[in-house]
């Protein structure tokens, strides 16, 4: 019985010790109706700027860009703001 149990503990560690490291994806683009981010990688392939105004929009805000960090593996910060009273709510068209 120790043989089985001896072996099976073995079997298992080697399964472990072969088997990928693998960390969770992350979206590129990420938010509600107060805020988001977007991944730094995304600003060579797309206009961030239209992301997020249009995101915005959808919950009848507007954005506030907060911070940026500019390297890879870096995420841009966004907030949704009320639109002031007067002032229309711009939606990016594609």
């Amino acid at each position: 019985m120790r043989m089985i149990g001896a072996a099976s503990l073995v079997a298992i560690c080697g399964m472990l010790a072969c088997a990928p490291a693998r960390a969770d994806s992350v979206r590129s683009f990420k938010g509600n109706d107060t805020g988001g981010i977007i991944a730094w990688s995304l600003t060579a392939e797309t206009d961030i700027r239209s992301m997020a105004i249009d995101h915005c929009a959808r919950y009848g805000k507007v954005v506030k860009f907060l911070a940026v960090e500019p390297h890879e593996g870096g995420y841009i910060s966004f907030a949704c703001r009320w639109v002031p009273y007067n002032q229309p709510v711009v939606r990016a068209d594609y």
